[in-house]
C-alpha cells in the first residue's frame, strides 16, 4: 500500500503539543526522528538491538503522519488544516521553522529501512552476517553466524546479548542440553548448537520468532530437530513448563526485561538441573539488585556479575 507522507520539521520542545494537535485533526501514528538521548526507562522499555547512531541533540525534530493513498484526494484539505494548525501555535510556542514536506512511501519502506543500520561486526571472534552481506575472502574468525532478525529481537548488537553470549561459551559442552526463555530470533541456542550444545529448546511469547528460528537455523546449518521452539509464557502457563520439563537443563539464558526475570527466576531454577548454570541479562542497572534477590530467593548461587554500557548479566548455579 502506498502512502502520502507528511513531514514537519519543528523543535523537540514542540513535539507532544503538535502530535496531540494534529491528531485532533484525526492524523495519527507519528513518527518521531530526533536526537534525544534516551532515557535509561526508555532503552529498557524499547528493548531493540539496533539504534541508528544520532549524534549530539540539535534540538531539531521531525515529524511524519502518513495518510493513506485512499484518502489523498483530500491531502491539499489536510495540508491547509495542518498549516492552519502551526501558525496558532508558532503564537505562543517555539515550533522551530515549522516547514512542511509531502512525499510517498510505501509499506516496504517500513519492513526493510531498518537494514541500513545493520552490518556484519564481530563479539569477540564471532563474526555476525546478515543475509544481505558477504563474508570477505580470508576471514578467519572462529565462529560466522549468519543472522536475520526480522521482526524477532537478537542481531548480537545489544550489549544484553552479548553478555549471554560470553557467558554462554564459558560452559557449553557436547552433552549441554539448553533452554532458551525468550529465544527471539533464537541467536542464542543457535550459536549454543554451533559451539557444540546437544540440544536446545526456546520459548518465546511472540509467533515472530516461529519463522526467525527457522530462517536462522536454516542459515547456520543447524537441524531443526536440535532446537525445537513453544510459543508461550512459562511463567504462567503450567502445561508449558511440564512440556519443557523440570529437572532437566544444563543451561537456561533469560535474555529478558529486568521485571519479567524477577518471577521467571523461581519457574527456571525448577527447570535446572543440580549444578545448573543460569545466565541472565536485559538487566538495566538500577535493577541489578531485584534481580540479585530473586535468584537468591529462588535458591540459586550467583557465581558471576558483568557488565557493559548501561546493562547487567548475571549468571547463577543451581547447587
Amino acid at each position: 500500500m502506498k502512502w502520502t507522507k507528511i513531514r514537519i520539521k519543528t523543535t523537540t520542545q514542540a513535539e507532544d503539543i503538535i502530535i496531540s494537535s494534529l491528531y485532533d485533526l484525526g492524523l495519527e501514528g507519528a513518527q518521531i526522528e530526533d536526537k534525544v538521548p534516551l532515557t535509561a526507562w526508555e532503552k529498557e522499555q524499547m528493548f531493540v538491538d539496533i539504534l541508528p547512531e544520532t549524534g549530539e541533540d540539535d534540538g531539531v525534530a521531525y515529524l511524519s503522519f502518513f495518510v493513506e493513498e485512499d484518502a489523498s484526494d483530500e491531502i491539499d484539505i489536510i495540508l491547509e488544516n495542518v498549516k492552519r494548525e502551526l501558525e496558532e501555535l508558532s503564537s505562543f510556542l517555539d515550533i522551530g521553522e515549522g516547514t512542511i514536506e509531502v512525499g510517498e512511501t510505501e509499506d516496504l519502506d517500513w519492513i526493510n529501512n531498518w537494514k541500513q543500520y545493520f552490518h556484519q561486526f564481530y563479539i569477540d571472534d564471532i563474526l555476525v552476517v546478515p543475509s544481505w552481506e558477504t563474508v570477505s575472502p580470508g576471514e578467519t574468525a572462529r565462529l560466522i553466524l549468519h543472522i536475520d532478525p526480522g521482526t524477532a529481537f537478537g542481531t548480537g548488537m545489544h550489549e544484553t546479548t552479548q553478555l549471554c553470549i560470553r557467558g554462554l561459551r564459558k560452559y557449553i559442552t557436547p552433552h549441554t542440553r539448553m533452554l532458551d526463555v525468550g529465544t527471539g530470533s533464537g541467536i542464542l541456542s543457535v550459536l549454543a548448537l554451533m559451539m557444540g550444545a546437544k540440544y536446545a529448546v526456546g520459548t518465546d511469547l511472540d509467533p515472530c520468532a516461529v519463522e526467525a528460528v527457522a530462517e536462522n537455523c536454516c542459515a547456520n546449518g543447524i537441524d531443526r530437530k536440535r532446537f525445537l521452539l513453544h510459543i508461550g509464557n512459562i511463567i504462567t502457563d503450567a502445561k508449558l513448563q511440564e512440556e519443557v520439563g523440570y529437572g532437566c537443563w544444563d543451561i537456561v539464558t533469560a535474555n529478558i526485561l529486568a521485571d519479567v526475570l524477577v518471577p521467571l527466576t523461581p519457574v527456571i531454577a525448577k527447570c535446572l538441573v543440580p549444578g545448573g548454570v543460569y545466565i541472565t541479562s536485559g538487566i538495566i542497572e538500577d535493577k541489578e539488585g531485584i534481580v540479585t534477590e530473586a535468584i537468591l530467593q529462588a535458591g540459586l548461587e550467583v557465581t558471576e556479575v558483568a557488565y557493559q554500557g548501561e546493562w547487567v548479566g548475571i549468571t547463577a548455579r543451581k547447587p
